[in-house]
């Protein structure tokens, strides 16, 4: 067929804003930890209050523990995927801490949807103030006050549906190896937190400068009011039971069989703890967010890459059923979010929720920016200063 120069222009910028979803899915840099000032000021504050929050007080002993105890000083270990070891100390299993979360009562993905005023998401439990994908974490996340709690899930080769953003366990954890690989037992003695900083994950600093390394691993104590597996790699069901009320934003990981099978697992644990009418599942990968669907069509869901290119680009309508957009503010200079799209996002009756996929966009002043914009959801990493966000704007 002849190809028209408006049909190449439409060509390239479908390819360039497919190419920049699928990096940001695939890789932690989606959202890059940063040095500037902002950023730096906001961790630190995390990390001698445990949490920038109206909980404050009441954890500020348990960043002081975690701060000033002596670092662990051990290198990680890096071994085969599948057979890795977490160092020669065992972690210190404990019984799990009651539930942190204020809620009395289950809220649901309507009922949120149906508020007047915009929603905060703890991306991964707030990644650049606590150590991302931990119990710990989302803990925190809830004192801060958060809406939703958002994480990534994927399988063990055992079968266990866990919770962690990336594939492998090299960038967050004291091991290497992908997740698909190991048994949950294997994954379950790492430290989740090992190579987090008041700055983010870094693995080139002093080690005094990881405040909670070895707290799996019962080297140092952790926060009051929480235990060693607090800072593992926590199963999907270990965060259901825990904060049976909040409503969670699931991404499941991949694509293809270990995806389906995720999603398999996804829609039976949704089911069986009752919590349908409060997630919203999503992936990048649009037949895995199909499957998913016809196993739980209860649930909502929120578009994958595909058709969440094909709005933005072309102005596609959704898929029936789907109302939230999930989307970056810009990439590469090129806009994503502005006001012609937020209007034709409310003129269908789409919300959309953003999540920054550049360091510089995660403080207070943007917050305030994508919420003046016209913005119903931030899914972002300093659960507290976006809370706070809120409450300035909606007085």
């Amino acid at each position: 067929m002849t190809l028209t120069a408006a049909t190449l222009v439409q060509t390239a910028a479908t390819l360039v804003l497919t190419a920049a979803m699928l990096v940001l899915a695939a890789c932690s840099s989606s959202k890059p930890t940063s040095n500037s000032a902002a950023t730096s000021s906001a961790a630190t504050s995390s990390a001698s209050t445990s949490s920038a929050s109206p909980a404050a007080d009441s954890t500020s002993a348990a960043s002081n523990s975690a701060t000033t105890a002596q670092p662990v000083t051990t290198q990680p270990v890096t071994t085969q995927p599948g057979t890795t070891q977490p160092g020669t100390t065992q972690p210190v299993t404990t019984a799990p801490p009651p539930p942190t979360t204020t809620a009395t009562t289950d809220r649901t993905i309507a009922e949120l949807l149906a508020r007047s005023k915009p929603i905060v998401l703890a991306h991964t439990g707030g990644e650049d103030q606590f150590p991302g994908s931990t119990m710990f974490a989302f803990g925190e996340s809830m004192k801060a006050g958060v809406d939703m709690l958002d994480l990534n899930v994927m399988m063990t080769a055992d079968g266990v549906l866990v919770i962690q953003h990336d594939a492998t366990v090299d960038r967050l954890t004291n091991a290497s190896g992908a997740i698909a690989a190991m048994t949950y037992a294997q994954l379950s003695k790492l430290d989740n937190a090992y190579y987090f900083t008041v700055d983010g994950i870094s693995k080139d600093r002093q080690p005094a400068e990881y405040v909670y390394r070895g707290i799996r691993t019962g080297q140092r104590p952790p926060p009051p009011g929480y235990t060693p597996d607090d800072f593992d790699i926590p199963r999907l069901t270990d965060l259901i039971e825990r904060f049976p009320h909040i409503p969670l934003n699931i991404e499941i990981e991949g694509s293809g069989a270990p995806a389906a099978a995720a999603a398999t697992e996804l829609a039976k644990e949704l089911h069986d703890l009752k919590r349908e009418d409060a997630t919203v599942v999503t992936s990048f990968d649009d037949p895995t967010v199909a499957a998913f669907h016809a196993m739980a069509p209860d649930v909502e869901i929120s578009p994958g890459l595909s058709a969440t290119a094909a709005w933005v680009l072309e102005g596609t309508a959704l898929p029936d059923g789907m109302r939230i957009l999930q989307l970056p503010p810009e990439y590469q200079g090129t806009p994503v979010i502005t006001a012609e799209s937020i209007a034709k996002a409310h003129a269908a009756k789409y919300v959309i929720w953003v999540w920054p996929n550049d360091s510089k966009l995660e403080n207070a002043a943007s917050y305030d920016k994508f919420l003046e914009e016209g913005i119903d959801g931030l899914n972002i990493n300093f659960p507290a200063e976006g809370v706070a966000a809120v409450q300035r704007f909606h007085r």
